[in-house]
């Protein structure tokens, strides 16, 4: 799984790349954590279950990416490792994390919630499985 965040005018970018779809929906998760602080110094001490369902797969990731920025807002936590299943556009996670420290986690910024922009699900030419957007910040 891999992921990066990358420049959009004033928000950020989330990408995740995997072998699976559910393996890039982590990968923009960790992308969404990075938006706001390092992941590496993210501890996974706690747990939370989220599950979602959409029509479509670039909307089910709207719908993943928005359920855990409101899992970081209302528990305030920080999550930096997830387990997730996708079986007929619903989906299930396992996410963990800890709550915020702003000493240690020095958080840059504030995640408000996942964009229809740049919004793509897709499988590629070479086999791996791409999800990505816009949040806004």
């Amino acid at each position: 799984m891999k992921w990066e965040t990358f420049s959009h005018e004033a928000d950020i970018g989330v990408r995740g790349v995997g072998s699976t779809m559910a393996e890039a929906f982590a990968g923009a998760a960790t992308a969404l954590t990075a938006a706001i602080c390092d992941p590496a110094k993210v501890g996974a001490g706690e747990t939370a279950h989220i599950e979602c369902a959409a029509p479509d797969d670039e909307l089910l990731l709207v719908d993943w990416l928005n359920a855990l920025v409101y899992e970081m807002a209302t528990r305030r936590m920080l999550f930096s490792r997830f387990e997730i299943e996708i079986e007929d556009r619903h989906l299930k996670a396992t996410v963990w994390g800890e709550p915020v420290d702003v000493a240690r986690h020095q958080p840059a910024a504030e995640v408000k919630g996942a964009s229809f922009c740049e919004l793509a699900v897709r499988q590629q030419a070479d086999g791996q499985w791409l999800a990505q957007c816009v949040v806004d910040v």
